[in-house]
């Protein structure tokens, strides 16, 4: 672990972000392990929310899969680590309301959370496996929006 990689550490556990994601891990059941460059690891995470192959808060990653998985994506690992610069860059958990907006505006302009999120764009969108999405009208998302939650199937 570099220099700069200990400030991180440090910083993100006392500005609560990497605490959040330890108690986010705690309460999706998921197993806590080291990883590299001052990251951890939270394997078998289990709620179906958020949408991701895995997440970052603070210098945590979480996904429902295996360690294995960080192992066979060392460019994901690298993307999430750029979003654990970010947690640090904004003293913690202002992250989290700053990123639902940029993924709140991206879905507007392209359809997509990622395309245009201004957090995922700095952490390469390839990297995390996003494909990018063009802007497209207004009217265009919200039709895709609607048509998409109509043809969801209900739960009971």
């Amino acid at each position: 672990m570099s220099g700069w990689q200990a400030v991180k550490l440090v910083v993100n556990t006392l500005n609560l972000s990497t605490l959040t994601g330890v108690l986010v891990a705690l309460a999706g059941r998921a197993r806590i392990s080291r990883g590299p460059r001052g990251l951890f690891y939270a394997t078998g995470y289990r709620p179906k929310f958020p949408v991701a192959g895995a997440f970052t808060i603070g210098n945590l990653i979480l996904t429902k899969h295996d360690r294995a998985y960080f192992e066979e994506q060392p460019r994901l690992v690298r993307h999430e680590e750029r979003h654990s610069w970010q947690y640090f860059c904004l003293i913690g958990l202002p992250m989290l309301p700053l990123y639902a907006v940029a993924a709140g505006w991206s879905f507007l302009r392209t359809g997509c959370p990622a395309s245009r999120n201004i957090f995922e764009r700095l952490a390469d969108l390839a990297d995390g496996s996003y494909t990018e999405h063009p802007v497209q009208p207004l009217g265009r998302t919200l039709s895709q929006a609607f048509s998409a939650l109509r043809s969801r199937p209900r739960e009971r």
